[in-house]
């Protein structure tokens, strides 16, 4: 480490004032509703469908439990067809519901799943699909809606990434049959811990409330195997005060996300996201894959580290090669997703990252470029 270089993490959670929030938290201390869909959780249910542009909504404990109930509730069998670039809880929310994952390649240029590998993959076993807005970049929407309808399966989007982007103003998450938010400390908008659903179909309401709540149907009466899934106030009161200031963080992630490509764009061996027209961006995540550079991802992440820049290897090992699923599936060809786990870094962004941090970053960066270009 070099000493007495500030210290620059990969993220830091958006919150209001403590004033904010405290002020929006003492009627707590008046009604000592703490849980079990009270007025602030209520109330951010309502904000978040208006902002989401979503009929149909409901908030969980976190998003992970959102997407493993959302899945038990479409009362599926079988295979699902999903992506090996994405966080753990994505498969794991497909096996813990005695579903099968079945691994589909993807882009090389946005990271999401190759729609046009899809239908090789579909057997008479599979009912579903789950594709993932890998760091906020859309999935082909309207070719994996084309695929499902062909072939009668349901669509559920891991959306955990995706909170507030649009295609062509219409919300990420009415698209497929259902999406999950999430709303953990580290995104884009968070509310401490917690996460969503968007559906299509209003009747999922009533068992999706069921589910999270212990399968509780009445005072005597428990009908399904539910969990604990409920957020609580202080989560939705947080959630609440983010709300108000999320255009603003965007728009700060924004001008850093630019700042970004700025300094990186037409750099040798240096790929970023591409920017889509008629979507509207979270700016979530800003990936960099360094494939042919002078140095490889991962001494690209030493380096850095070095200057107490900590990066991320976002997402890195492919779930394929997690020590649960390495066996299982070590014989799977995903080439695209292999390159893609060992290029990509997630260099730091946050609606508070400083300008001038992200120009220290590049010239780091770029330093090295120059350095190793210079010792050919």
């Amino acid at each position: 480490m070099i000493p007495n270089e500030k210290e620059i993490l990969v993220t830091r959670a958006s919150m209001p004032s403590y004033e904010e929030f405290i002020e929006e938290i003492k009627p707590i201390w008046e009604t000592a509703w703490m849980t079990n869909m009270g007025e602030f959780h209520d109330r951010l249910k309502d904000q978040l469908k208006d902002y989401l542009k979503a009929e149909n909504l409901l908030l969980f404990v976190n998003g992970h439990m959102a997407l493993e109930m959302a899945l038990q509730a479409m009362n599926l069998t079988g295979e699902v067809i999903t992506t090996p670039f994405s966080f753990a809880s994505t498969t794991h929310a497909i096996v813990r519901n005695n579903l099968t994952p079945v691994f589909c390649d993807i882009r090389e240029d946005d990271y999401t799943i190759d729609a046009d590998q899809i239908e090789a993959l579909i057997t008479d076993k599979t009912t579903a699909i789950l594709p993932v807005h890998v760091y906020g970049n859309v999935c082909d929407v309207e070719k994996i809606e084309s695929i499902a309808k062909k072939h009668n399966l349901k669509v559920i989007y891991d959306a955990a990434h995706a909170f507030g982007v649009e295609v062509n103003h219409r919300g990420i998450g009415t698209f497929g049959d259902a999406s999950m938010f999430s709303f953990h400390a580290t995104k884009v908008y968070n509310t401490i811990e917690g996460g969503a659903v968007t559906f299509k179909e209003p009747a999922l309401e009533i068992l999706l409330n069921y589910l999270k709540n212990f399968g509780i149907t009445g005072k005597e009466s428990v009908e399904y195997i539910g969990g604990n899934a409920k957020m609580n106030e202080f989560q939705a009161a947080m959630g609440i005060c983010n709300l108000r200031h999320v255009e603003e963080n965007i728009e700060k992630r924004r001008i850093a996300s630019q700042r970004y490509r700025d300094h990186l764009e037409g750099i040798a061996g240096i790929r970023l996201s591409p920017v889509k027209q008629g979507i509207r961006n979270n700016y979530a995540y800003f990936p960099v894959s360094f494939e042919g550079f002078v140095l490889t991802r991962d001494q690209v992440y030493d380096l850095l580290a070095s200057h107490h820049i900590f990066a991320r290897k976002y997402f890195y090992p492919l779930i394929t090669d997690f020590d649960c699923y390495r066996e299982r599936f070590s014989g799977l060809k995903l080439p695209s997703a292999k390159r893609a786990a060992d290029s990509v870094l997630t260099l730091p962004l946050y609606a508070d990252l400083p300008l001038e941090d992200i120009d220290r970053i590049c010239k780091i960066i770029i330093n090295a470029a120059q350095e190793g270009t210079q010792s050919v």
